[in-house]
């Protein structure tokens, strides 16, 4: 009897502690998806709000660069950043200086997004992989490794928001004279497909997946690589208590910026001008109404640097780059710093919350 009452004690215990098992096992499986939801989020909403606050603060200088890759070469209207400033303020007006932007914004929130959470997954499986290939547990991401997960994040990022860069990219350079006027992103959008069909909306595809792997895949290999670099070196008064202050972190995203753009430039150039083909109104914009007249018809990528370098010269690669310098300088550091700004904030509220 006492025999079947120790059996009865140990079952119910079993039975107890499996229960407890269960409950623990199913919470933590609810609590893992919900914490994994909760960081996805975190990551698209800082890197949403990093695009759009970064390209607001430099629209003006962002729609000087696009104009000066474009503009008539024969007629040429903005000699310089300074005065084409001047004469957008003098002929359009202040909302003139950032004209598209709302459209660019409209890009830039879900490209900045996808990106910044793109990086974060391709560093992720990268790390994993190379840490089984290596078999050590500690290994780091060298800056190689880091502009691959950068060009993963700038093909995904930039594949998946290219017609609004495309239509972005035409409403920048239109003005109060253009032949033809785009109401909007939408009116723009509806107006190419209905003209010019579904493919008029990825023309400068090809070299804009070409120029963003160094681009991109620069920009966060060596703002990474420089954050970790003083991080370990720990200079004076630049690394607060195993951390970057904001000025440093600033100078980090400066200096990747530059790097990356300097490369890419070229390629941004041809991108910009092959979303100018099969646009009636952009033929007073592009080509030039005298002689050696610039053509606005291009096969292809190729055919595109060739007719640029035979016409206008090798410079015409590099129109618009002083004023995308003084752009890409502040925009990349005021990007990256504001996504990790705004990842920390939310990653405070959501503790606060839990």
């Amino acid at each position: 009897m006492a025999s079947e009452d120790v059996k009865a004690s140990e079952s119910a215990v079993t039975t107890i502690v499996n229960l407890a098992e269960e409950a623990k096992l199913a919470r933590e499986g609810v609590k893992a998806p919900s914490l994994a939801i909760l960081s996805i989020c975190k990551s698209l909403v800082a890197g949403g709000v990093a695009g759009g606050v970064s390209r607001t603060a430099v629209a003006p200088l962002e729609r000087m660069k696009i104009l000066l890759q474009v503009q008539n070469p024969h007629n040429i209207k903005y000699n310089g950043t300074i005065q084409g400033l001047k004469y957008i303020w003098r002929t359009e007006g202040f909302h003139g200086l950032f004209k598209g932007n709302g459209t660019n914004c409209a890009r830039i929130v879900p490209n900045s997004a996808v990106k910044f959470f793109s990086y974060e997954q391709a560093s992720k499986g990268i790390l994993y992989l190379y840490q089984q290939q290596t078999g050590n547990e500690d290994a780091q991401l060298t800056p190689l490794l880091r502009l691959g997960a950068g060009a993963c994040a700038g093909i995904i990022a930039m594949s998946a928001t290219y017609p609004l860069d495309m239509v972005r990219g035409r409403l920048t350079v239109q003005t109060e004279k253009s032949p033809y006027q785009y109401r909007g992103m939408f009116h723009a959008l509806s107006t190419v497909l209905r003209q010019e069909g579904p493919r008029a909306l990825y023309k400068g595809w090809l070299p804009s997946v070409i120029g963003v792997i160094p681009y991109v895949g620069l920009n966060f290999s060596v703002y990474e690589s420089l954050k970790d670099w003083l991080v370990k070196a720990r200079p004076s008064g630049l690394v607060e208590d195993s951390e970057l202050n904001v000025t440093t972190r600033l100078a980090c995203g400066a200096a990747a910026g530059t790097v990356g753009q300097t490369v890419a430039y070229p390629l941004d150039v041809i991108r910009r001008r092959m979303q100018m083909v099969g646009w009636k109104g952009a033929s007073s914009i592009v080509t030039g109404d005298g002689r050696s007249k610039a053509p606005l018809e291009y096969t292809g990528m190729i055919d595109a640097f060739r007719k640029t370098v035979r016409h206008e010269g090798f410079g015409a690669l590099y129109k618009g780059l002083v004023p995308n310098s003084v752009k890409v300088v502040p925009s990349i550091a005021i990007a990256f710093v504001t996504y990790e700004m705004v990842k920390d904030i939310l990653g405070v509220q959501i503790r606060i919350s839990d």
